[in-house]
């Protein structure tokens, strides 16, 4: 288990890659406001093969469904920026992959978009590994780069914790 100094000061893609070689895992993404940069990032680091299985870049409503299975009724119900979309993403992305361990985003990154209910800067996060599944709402501030930025480095880091924390 990593102290959270170690976390602190290592790439964090580096140590996901540390730990999912170690239990020879494999990582999917679904990405609807990110647009594939969690795949980019996962790509950048050499040898990423051996545990980056594949990515979903899910933009649109459609392409949930079509790619990932998630029920079209449930987007119109709950909208694609919700609770109940990234945990089916997060689950499609395992069950359309060779994956054991999967992320999803989904969010409203600006400029426009946003609602009362759901301001720009509103993204849902899921992650799921052998222990279970794990969902988070958060709320960035800034432009569209800033909320595309912080949804990446928010679902690297939980991630790390969340396989850290599961002895990984």
């Amino acid at each position: 288990m990593l102290s959270n100094q170690e976390l602190l000061a290592h790439d964090p893609w580096a140590l996901v890659a540390d730990l999912m070689l170690k239990n020879q895992w494999k990582l999917a993404t679904a990405e609807s406001c990110t647009g594939g940069l969690i795949a980019a990032a996962c790509t950048d680091l050499a040898g990423s093969s051996a545990w980056f299985e594949r990515g979903f870049v899910t933009y649109s409503n459609e392409a949930k469904t079509e790619m990932l299975g998630v029920d079209a009724a449930l987007i119109a119900q709950h909208g694609a920026v919700s609770e109940k979309v990234v945990r089916a993403m997060v689950l499609g992305a395992l069950a359309h992959s060779r994956a054991q361990v999967a992320l999803a985003v989904t969010g409203v990154a600006g400029p426009t978009g946003g609602s009362a209910d759901k301001p720009v800067g509103t993204v849902w996060l899921g992650w799921a590994t052998p222990a279970g599944v794990t969902t988070e709402k958060c709320h960035f501030v800034g432009d569209r780069a800033a909320v595309r930025r912080e949804t990446v480095h928010r679902a690297v880091r939980k991630l790390l914790g969340l396989l850290n924390q599961n002895g990984a």
